[in-house]
């Protein structure tokens, strides 16, 4: 697993957008960044994820966001 990008432990909720709210690091850069509820269902092979869920399943799935985030 390539660590270029690394995220943070800390998870909020950002209520205006809806979206689990993340930092990332890269380089010494502090990346903000968001995943919504649909693409974290998608990656826990899931119909749906409530908002109670988000932080579950996204640390289920940590290291697929890392993945995706390095190819990007």
């Amino acid at each position: 697993m390539n660590q270029s990008i690394l995220f943070s432990d800390q998870l909020e909720w950002n209520q205006e957008l809806g979206m689990v709210e993340f930092h990332a690091q890269q380089a010494g850069m502090l990346i903000v960044c968001l995943v919504g509820l649909e693409k974290l269902a998608r990656l826990n092979g899931l119909n749906e994820v409530a908002k109670e869920q988000a932080f579950e399943c996204f640390e289920a799935v940590r290291f697929d966001l890392e993945e995706i985030a390095e190819s990007s």
